[in-house]
């Protein structure tokens, strides 16, 4: 009996890479909710305020790179698959639950980017005159990482989930196309 053609070694390789990078930027995530500042850290002088730097400024920017890297990767596996089965097999056309996948990645990781790239910056150092904006000083929300941490999940379950509903569908439809030529 015939097996299915299985997925390559280097295909499940960055599979596995991109779900890792996924991973450090959720615990990075929430090593900067607990690291971030507080209300306690902000200093007053009349008019003016203080903030010094976290830890969460470093720790977003780690969570920010191995997070755009999850997603670059997995679109990489994504982009090759779809492409190079369009060229092979004339019919193919991507799954209609890979695409809402990707959607759902591509949505989700916007509004992750924008809140951790916000809230990092949130992070950095605000000193008497300048603060973060108009010269004010502002707080990261609590839970603002705790949000990212879970849209970071989010996104790259989804787009390593539409790579491998791709994946497959498309060793599925070689499957047919070797049954359907020898029957």
């Amino acid at each position: 009996m015939e097996k299915p053609p299985r997925c390559k070694f280097t295909v499940i390789f960055f599979i596995i890479i991109s779900l890792s990078l996924g991973l450090i930027s959720f615990i990075l995530c929430i090593a900067a909710e607990i690291k971030r500042n507080k209300e306690e850290d902000l200093r007053w002088s009349g008019k003016l305020c203080y903030l010094p730097s976290s830890k969460a400024f470093g720790l977003g920017i780690a969570a920010l790179v191995s997070f755009f890297l999850a997603q670059l990767i997995g679109n990489s596996i994504l982009l090759k698959y779809s492409c190079s089965r369009r060229k092979s097999i004339s019919q193919y056309k991507m799954p209609a639950t890979a695409k809402v996948l990707v959607l759902i990645s591509w949505v989700s990781f916007g509004f992750a980017a924008i809140l951790l790239i916000t809230a990092t910056s949130m992070n950095r150092r605000q000193p008497y005159r300048v603060g973060w904006l108009n010269g004010e000083c502002y707080l990261v929300k609590g839970g603002t990482y705790a949000g990212s941490a879970i849209l970071v999940l989010v996104t790259v379950c989804s787009v390593n989930g539409s790579a491998f509903s791709t994946i497959k569908s498309s060793q599925a439809n070689q499957h047919t196309k070797i049954h359907k030529q020898m029957g």
